[in-house]
């Protein structure tokens, strides 16, 4: 099997250029000029996409590899590349995606579509509305798709849309949009194994562009029973993952306070209830539930992954949910119990103002609650593994413990470091690369070694995978930081998140160890006054931008982030059965997907009861 490097011994910048351009770069977006060619290629994408195995999903460097070969073959340039990708894509799904019935399936169109002169439409919080006056393709696509049932989004993301996938409203996705969009838009849900239809734009300008209108509707009105091949899919661990905190928390959580309350909202009428009502609803709305997956999916691959619908699982449909004894949900769980015990402490001690969307809890209810709600979350969570022991065996149990305890100490030396580092004075803030990602390896990998491993412990001894579970999870959790650390230069206004947080919170990221690095001694002087400041605020965080662009440190970071999932990768390639090797290929991609913005929804009748069933989800 084989072994990553510990940090320690390597140079943490030190990565060989990529060989050949990346799929992000634009010279491999260009779009065939003429119906004549995209014709042209799509077909032999088609017929290439039938040879392929399609009884499991296609990664993001497989479906690149593939359509690098197809032009080859077609003698055409590298520049066609993106859209070789969607093409094999389409011609892979397509089967699939014409078999779930229409009122199973979601339309993205592009609000870039619209005729921008001509357009009779306005946007408010719900999104665009369409007056489907005839000016563009967007009102003729939206009132066929309403007439066959489809759900619709003008959206350029996909957050709410993993997020209807897996609350198990849709089970396909039509999307149209620029290639840079669906790049982004479309790789964690392909990923996860959703059948999803891409049809490019023509253009990438944002302003009244055009599509192959006849490519659209020769998917949008067919339907067939069934599929030739039923590639394998991770949506129904991801729909047990999440009906845990839905419909079955009560099950789950039994002999609760607030029972009755399921968790909805803060309970006011008993005092001693109060804490549980408040874990519960932290618990329940919000986040990905990808620690619980991660359970769930482990113990499932060891097991012949039965619930990941390969081509041989007979007769049960994308929609239908696994089934798991209650014992191994609690353990599943308990990993999100953790998560956001660890996301309360960690909010309280960063001062952050939001969370999912809202104020944090210490911002809700005072920094002496908080506190203490994320002590019960770390309460319930080894409860819930304890209870679980009533027909698991009992050293499964304890070895679980264990695992889970020596996470809880690693991540507090992670956190107690980074926070003994920004308590510091001035003369105390030398930070080298190698120390961010030793806070980075203690912070992050552990809730990932501690989910996989919990998986695994449950479905048996897992001695031959000690080490592999400890080195996959170090590399993924540091890369997975970084992609965070990156991210957090980019606003979201969904979740009310800021532009360069961790400036303003004074967190000793890779960024600024890569940028104290590098900087002049005039760079590094004014760095650190900036971040040492009393006060700190946007002209701050657009000044330590500007250095760390002059010292490529957003370049740096990037090539570290593959560094690190090229390690996760190679010791995944080594790793028996074949179902647990492809979820660790899975966990990273997923893990280290960029995302795009949330989408705008586009009101009509049957969307506003979703945006409706959107907000319950929470």
């Amino acid at each position: 099997m084989s072994n990553a490097a510990p940090e320690t011994q390597t140079d943490p910048v030190a990565t060989p250029p990529p060989a050949k351009p990346k799929l992000g770069s634009k010279l491999l977006k260009l779009n065939p000029e003429s119906f004549d060619l995209r014709e042209r290629i799509r077909s032999e994408a088609f017929r290439f996409a039938h040879t392929l195995d399609r009884s499991r999903p296609l990664s993001k460097k497989e479906l690149d590899e593939h359509a690098r070969a197809l032009l080859e073959r077609m003698g055409l340039p590298e520049g066609y590349l993106g859209f070789a990708m969607v093409m094999l894509g389409n011609g892979f799904w397509k089967e699939q995606f014409v078999s779930i019935p229409f009122d199973k399936r979601i339309l993205l169109l592009p609000h870039c579509l619209k005729h921008v002169e001509a357009c009779a439409a306005h946007y408010d919080e719900l999104g665009l509305h369409c007056e489907n006056c005839g000016a563009c393709a967007i009102g003729d696509f939206k009132l066929k798709a309403e007439q066959l049932g489809y759900k619709i989004m003008v959206a350029e993301g996909t957050p709410i849309v993993l997020k209807v996938i897996v609350s198990g409203m849709i089970d396909g996705i039509l999307g149209i949009a620029c290639l840079n969009v669906l790049e982004k838009a479309f790789e964690k849900v392909v990923q996860s194994g959703v059948p999803a239809y891409a049809i490019p734009l023509h253009s990438s300008n944002c302003k009244s562009t055009t599509v192959d209108n006849e490519w659209v509707l020769e998917v949008l009105e067919t339907y067939q029973e069934r599929p030739a091949v039923r590639t394998r899919s991770y949506v129904p661990l991801l729909r047990a993952a999440n009906d845990m905190f839905g419909d079955s928390f009560p099950t789950l959580l039994p002999g609760r306070r607030t029972a009755a309350q399921n968790g909805s909202s803060p309970y006011t009428g008993d005092l001693v209830a109060g804490t549980e009502a408040i874990a519960c609803d932290f618990l329940v709305r919000g986040g990905k539930r990808f620690r619980p997956f991660i359970t769930l999916a482990a113990y499932d691959a060891l097991r012949g992954a039965p619930a990941t619908l390969a081509a041989e699982a007979g007769d049960r449909q994308p929609s239908e949910t696994p089934v798991f004894s209650d014992s191994v949900r609690r353990v599943a769980m308990a990993m999100e119990a953790f998560h956001k015990a660890s996301l309360v402490h960690d909010d309280i001690e960063d001062d952050d103002s939001y969370r999912y969307g809202h104020q944090t809890l210490h911002r809700r209810h005072g920094i002496s609650t908080a506190i203490n709600v994320g002590d019960y979350l770390l309460g319930l969570g080894y409860r819930l593994v304890a209870t679980a022991g009533d027909d698991l065996p009992a050293e499964a149990v304890a070895a679980i413990m264990r695992r889970l305890s020596e996470a809880h100490v690693k991540l507090s030396e992670g956190q107690g470091a980074e926070l003994l580092w920004r308590d510091g004075g001035q003369e105390e803030k030398s930070l080298q690369p190698l120390d961010a990602l030793k806070i980075y390896a203690l912070k992050t990998a552990p809730a990932f070694e501690a989910a996989l491993y919990a998986g695994l412990r449950l479905a048996g001894p897992v001695d031959q995978y000690e080490e592999m579970i400890t080195s996959f999870s170090r590399n993924l959790g540091v890369a997975f930081q970084i992609v965070n650390d990156l991210k957090d230069w980019s606003a979201d206004p969904q979740n009310k998140r800021v532009s360069g947080q961790d400036v303003l919170a004074m967190r000793p990221t890779l960024l600024l160890a890569l940028a104290l690095e590098s900087a002049s001694p005039a760079q590094r002087d004014e760095l650190l006054q900036l971040i040492t400041a009393e006060a700190r605020g946007e002209s701050s965080v657009n000044r330590v931008r500007r250095i760390y662009e002059s010292c490529r440190v957003f370049e740096k970071a990037g090539k570290l982030v593959e560094k690190y999932r090229q390690r996760a990768e190679a010791i995944a390639d080594d790793v028996e059965p074949e179902e647990l090797r492809e979820l660790l290929y899975f966990l990273v991609d997923t893990a280290l997907a960029e995302e795009s913005a949330e989408p705008e929804i586009a009101p009509s009748h049957n969307l506003i009861v979703l945006n409706q069933q959107l907000t319950a989800i929470g």
